[in-house]
Parts: C-alpha cells; sequence; structure tokens
C-alpha cells in the first residue's frame, strides 16, 4: 500500500527510559590492488584511535551523566554520543546496559534508524525476555519498519503476540502492529485476520483499561485501510458498458461504507488521534468517489439524450458525495477542536474542507437546482 503518510503509526513511550540497549562493532575489508605498485613507507608512533577524542577523558559515571543530561534536554545527537561511548568503551560498567538501551532511543529520536536498530538488536529477546530485552524486542521490531523490512517485523512481532505471559496491554499492542507490518508487507488476509484478533482480545477484557485505547483505535483504523485499499483497486470503466459499470459502482459503494463503517469504529474507542485520522479518511473517500464519477464518461451505448440524462442523474449523486464529505470533515474538526488535537490530520482535514466546498459552490453555479453548501454544525457530534 501507498505508505507515505503511515510513517506515524507507532507508538512509543517517550523521554529517557533506564533501561538497556546493545553494542555495535563493525568491520571492513580494503580491495587488493589490480596492479603492483611501489610503496614508500613511513614508521611513526603506534597511535591508538578511540572514535571519540573528545569523550576519551570521561569515565563511565560521567559519561552517564553526560547522556543523561543530554537526553533530558533533547539533545539527541550528544545522548547518543555519551551512551553509545560508555557501551562501547566500558563494558564492566553497571550503567552499560542502560546506556546501550538509551543509546538507542536517542538514534530513534533522531530517525536513525540502522543505528538504533544495531543498539537493540543485541538485547532483544521476543521469545522469553522481561524487561529491558522485552522492550528492546518491541523496539527492534519498531525499527524494522521504519527500515521496511516488514517481513522481519511480522516474524518478531508473531512470537511477542503468541506469548500468554505478556501483559494484556502488550499483547495487543504486538498483535496490532503485527497486523500493520503483514499490511505493509503487502499481506492483507493475514494483516486483517491479525488485526480483527486483536480487536476481538480487546473487547474479551472484563478490564479494559489495561490497555491503551491508542492500539484498539489503531487495528479498527486499518481494518478501514484494507477496505480503502480494496475500494481503490475497483476502476469504473463505462467503455465496459452500463451494466458492468453499475455493477462495479455499487461493489465500490459497498467498499466505500465498509471501510467507514470500521472508521467508525475507530472513532469510537475514544482515541483522539485516531479518531482525528479516521474522520479525514472517511471525508477523502467520498471526495475520491467524487473524484472518480465526475470525470468519468458517460457509456458509449448512451445515445445524445440518454447520455444528458445519465450526466444528470449522476450530477445530483455527486452533489450527495460532497455534501456527505463536507459533513464528516466539519465534524472531524468539530471533535479535533473539542479534545484540542492539533496534527497532520487535522491541516489535511481543513486543507480538504476548503476544497470541497470550493467543488460544490462551483456545481451549484454551474446548475441553478442545485442546493447550496451546508452551514456549519452548530451542535457537537459524536
Amino acid at each position: 500500500m501507498s505508505g507515505t503518510w503511515r510513517r506515524w503509526v507507532w507508538v512509543g513511550v517517550v523521554g529517557l527510559m533506564g533501561l538497556a540497549g546493545c553494542r555495535t562493532t563493525g568491520s571492513g575489508t580494503r580491495p587488493e590492488a589490480a596492479e603492483p605498485v611501489t610503496r614508500h613507507e613511513v614508521e611513526f608512533e603506534p597511535v591508538t584511535v578511540t572514535g571519540d577524542l573528545e569523550l576519551e577523558r570521561l569515565n563511565a559515571e560521567e559519561l552517564f551523566a553526560g547522556g543523561t543530561s543530554a537526553f533530558a534536554a533533547e539533545d539527541f545527537k550528544q545522548a547518543a554520543r555519551y551512551f553509545g561511548r560508555l557501551a562501547d568503551f566500558h563494558p564492566d560498567s553497571g550503567h552499560r546496559r542502560q546506556a546501550l538501551y538509551n543509546a538507542g532511543l536517542a538514534h530513534q529520536r533522531l530517525k536513525e534508524w540502522e543505528e538504533a536498530y544495531q543498539r537493540f538488536s543485541e538485547l532483544a529477546d521476543a521469545a522469553t525476555g522481561q524487561g529491558e530485552a522485552l522492550d528492546a524486542a518491541f523496539r527492534l521490531a519498531e525499527t524494522q519498519y521504519h527500515l521496511e523490512r516488514f517481513e522481519e517485523a511480522a516474524a518478531q512481532l508473531q512470537v511477542l503476540a503468541g506469548r500468554p505471559d505478556l501483559p494484556p496491554g502488550r499483547r495487543v499492542e504486538a498483535q496490532v502492529q503485527l497486523g500493520i507490518c503483514q499490511l505493509e508487507a503487502g499481506q492483507r488476509e493475514k494483516a486483517e485476520d491479525s488485526l480483527r484478533r486483536a480487536v476481538s482480545d480487546y473487547e474479551e477484557m472484563a478490564d479494559k483499561d489495561l490497555v491503551d485505547k491508542y492500539f484498539p483505535a489503531q487495528a479498527h483504523f486499518f481494518v478501514g485501510e484494507i477496505y480503502r485499499l480494496n475500494y481503490e483497486d475497483v476502476r469504473l470503466d463505462p467503455l465496459k458498458g452500463s451494466d458492468t459499470l453499475a455493477k462495479d459502482l455499487n461493489y465500490k459503494a459497498e467498499l466505500l461504507l465498509s471501510a467507514q463503517g470500521h472508521y467508525l469504529r475507530s472513532i469510537r474507542v475514544g482515541n483522539g488521534y485516531w479518531a482525528t485520522a479516521s474522520g479525514t479518511q472517511i471525508g477523502a473517500m467520498y471526495e475520491n468517489m467524487y473524484s472518480q464519477m465526475v470525470n468519468s464518461p458517460a457509456p458509449p451505448e448512451l445515445d445524445g439524450e440518454e447520455a444528458v440524462i445519465y450526466r444528470q442523474e449522476l450530477r445530483k449523486k455527486i452533489r450527495v458525495l460532497l455534501t456527505k464529505s463536507i459533513n464528516v470533515y466539519e465534524r472531524t474538526l468539530e471533535a479535533a477542536e473539542r479534545i484540542g488535537s492539533q496534527n497532520a490530520f487535522v491541516d489535511r482535514t481543513r486543507e480538504s474542507l476548503r476544497k470541497v466546498k470550493e467543488l460544490l459552490l462551483a456545481d451549484a453555479e454551474a446548475d441553478p437546482e442545485a442546493a447550496p453548501p451546508p452551514a456549519p454544525a452548530s451542535k457537537p457530534h459524536s
């Protein structure tokens, strides 16, 4: 699926975690020269290269304190330097595991996914790990996701999701993220099964407060995404004839309504972030349906008069789609304002609302019988 806007799907604990990370090592080889060359060798006293001369004079306690201070100040580049130096050059320090993990966190904040992956990979134990080893396993899957190693991330999360000893919230988290990675890997059926299982596990819980609402809302959202992708796969081609076009249009509408149903379920869970995202996607689907219908030529078997009638009826349906899109966008913005949400989805919704209102106004001006754009809703909507 097109995933350029879905790089925010992972949620993680933000801040300095007093946990563990991993050590990285590197090696390289130099290719042999193609032809023998004459070298003049000059000998110098041996020099030990430490990699970061500025931090060489600091001991483990000083490095850990410096890394902690830099992370607290959100200077993640410095934090990664201090923690990395401690981890790599003070293997016997009692702070080493904490430094390793925190170095991975700092690299994550910098979106240095390969470096973060290297730090977490040594500690991660998806099968039996506890504490920092368990947290590192979740972090490792996250870095694999961002590195677009979706199948590797899915394999890691499959193990985590299958562990009966994990707290309910962590199992649901692993199951949801497993579904997302499967979806990114192009495995829609597996993804839907994983996401629905996460929702089912959540619904069966006697105490739902054990799970952050972020995850079941995210699961519903991405089930909606699967139906949206199926919706986009259906192409409206008038050249196939009016009967086929009607069937395709009805099927496409069914997929739109199915996607909308899952987005609405996501909204009802009550997480503000995914509620805003879901409202945005619903409005965008109506807008997309409008675009496809308005740019679709009449079926070729229709004569002149029939084609005119076809276009008139199509305009009525298009007007309904625009109106629905406006209503959804307005409700989404109202909800975002009530909860104080401000993110990329809110900005996108405002711009889409403006554009759709302009389209409806242009349609009304072109057709005197068209109804004017609806006024903003005066009451809050659930």
